[in-house]
């Protein structure tokens, strides 16, 4: 008897219960299959609700910092525009009025074929940096600007108007060819 339960404990014990796993893992019943398949479909959704959350919140990060840097770009170039003058084209003032409205905008009515007018713009894009911060310059072209000149009264090239954050009419003259002398103008 007691080589019996030698025998059982060593050699029988043993192959049965590998012979019960194996049989366990080898399973092809429909109710063996159902357990294992809704909890990794259960597990695999929960997976892809928060991968996507993830993307949504790292989007929303992106979008939030592309907003900031925006932001930033277009305070940096207020500022810019506020320490610095400019000369600008009637199109880019159109554009960015904001960034100019703290300051002092003069819009500068001149033709190609004026020669007072080719020398102030020749003098205002030699040296940009004598141009006050805070002065913008805009050249409008006064062959293509009839709505404008009628609006300012606008009756010959070479003609300055100087105007308000809405547009108004703050003061009018003629003859500057200098920043400086234009800047001595304003109001």
């Amino acid at each position: 008897m007691t080589n019996t339960r030698v025998f059982i404990a060593r050699f029988a014990l043993p192959l049965a219960a590998t012979a019960l796993v194996l049989t366990a893992c080898g399973s092809n019943t429909a109710s063996d299959q159902a357990v294992p398949a809704v909890a990794t479909s259960a597990a695999a959704e929960a997976m892809e609700s928060e991968a996507m959350e993830s993307e949504a919140m790292e989007s929303e990060a992106m979008e939030s910092e592309a907003m900031e840097s925006e932001a930033m770009e277009s305070e940096a170039m207020e500022s810019e525009a506020a320490a610095t003058g400019a000369y600008i084209t009637l199109a880019e003032y159109q554009g960015s009025k904001d960034m100019y409205a703290a300051g002092d905008v003069v819009l500068f009515f001149a033709a190609d074929w004026c020669p007072t007018c080719q020398e102030a713009t020749t003098n205002l894009e030699a040296d940009p940096a004598a141009i006050p911060g805070g002065l913008a310059i805009v050249r409008v072209d006064y062959d293509d600007s009839d709505e404008l000149k009628q609006k300012y009264g606008v009756t010959t090239q070479h003609t300055f108007v100087q105007v308000d954050a809405d547009g108004n009419e703050v003061a009018k003259w003629t003859g500057s060819v200098t920043a400086d002398e234009i800047a001595k103008q304003t109001a």
